[in-house]
């Protein structure tokens, strides 16, 4: 009969047997005590799988840098939880050497949740979609298990700002335009006017910056006819730079300026263009205002 139908039995009272009679009562086979331990582990077997299976999934996405994880779907999502459940959950992300007005836009293209795993974030990727950003030159990305994501900026350096047919726009280092940049935020940087003023910018602006005195005096370098530069100063005044060879040109006017205080007492105009002469056309004094009479009542 099945047992849930069997009748419970009156209880009899123990008799222990005698010595030599457990001596010989018969042992359990072999087989049998295989299965009572097996049925011992059961209950922890579930707790080991789960265990060695995380472990094992835990080495592919360090292994691969997080893109075997990416070809999974369904069974990627799930264990991506049970992975931020255990103490895997993202939730420090830092990222270093960006300016404020470039952090958004990293941020933004990382495109990364505070809840997800930080084991399961495909690195290449993410490195990928940081360098797409406009400011950055080179980024680098790395854990710090077990909660912590790190991405590292290298910037494109800003060199000035480019004034063309009524457009604005902020160059690097190798004149190449910042999409993304507002020229209008960046104030400091020297401004460069013209056809051609771009991609000749990194030969002029540096020459320019190693002499602070004139610096600070600039309001725009303009291209001329995409073949040399006039420096044009806050106080009206024009240096007119040769076609070849500007840094000679500047150190005559290093010279001049050492000489005769030029930049500090000002002038109209120093035309450098000639390597054999230097023509400096000095400020007019400004005419003496004249008074009306005052006329009698």
């Amino acid at each position: 009969m099945p047992a849930r139908l069997r009748e419970k039995s009156p209880v009899k009272p123990k008799v222990k047997p005698p010595a030599r009679a457990r001596a010989a009562a018969p042992r359990p086979p072999v087989g049998k005590l295989r299965a009572v331990r097996a049925l011992a582990l059961g209950s922890a077997w579930p707790a080991l799988a789960a265990t060695v299976a995380m472990a094992g999934a835990v080495g592919a996405v360090l292994g691969t840098g997080g893109r075997w994880w990416a070809s999974m779907d369904y069974t990627a999502r799930q264990m991506d939880d049970q992975l931020a459940a255990v103490g895997f959950e993202m939730r420090n992300l830092k990222v270093e050497g960006a300016s404020k007005l470039a952090e958004g836009d990293i941020l933004a293209a990382a495109a990364l949740h505070r809840h997800d795993s930080v084991l399961t974030v495909d690195l290449p990727s993410l490195r990928q979609r940081v360098e797409e950003v406009p400011w950055v030159e080179k980024a680098t990305v790395s854990r710090l298990l077990p909660d912590t994501l790190v991405i590292d900026i290298k910037e494109r350096p800003r060199l000035a700002v480019w004034q063309h047919r009524g457009r604005m726009a902020v160059l690097d280092a190798d004149g190449v335009v910042i999409g993304g940049a507002d020229p209008f935020r960046f104030a400091d940087l020297p401004l460069v006017v013209g056809e051609g003023a771009a991609e000749s910018a990194p030969d002029i602006v540096p020459l320019i910056a190693a002499r602070p005195q004139l610096m600070h005096r600039v309001e725009a370098l303009v291209r001329v006819d995409d073949r040399r530069w006039d420096v044009r100063l806050k106080d009206g005044a024009l240096i007119q730079l040769p076609a070849v060879d500007e840094d000679a040109a500047l150190i005559r006017l290093d010279q001049l300026d050492r000489a005769g205080r030029l930049l500090a007492l000002g002038f109209e105009r120093i035309d450098l263009r000639n390597p054999e002469m230097v023509a400096v056309r000095p400020r007019l004094p400004a005419p003496k205002s004249v008074e009306p009479p005052v006329q009698g009542a």
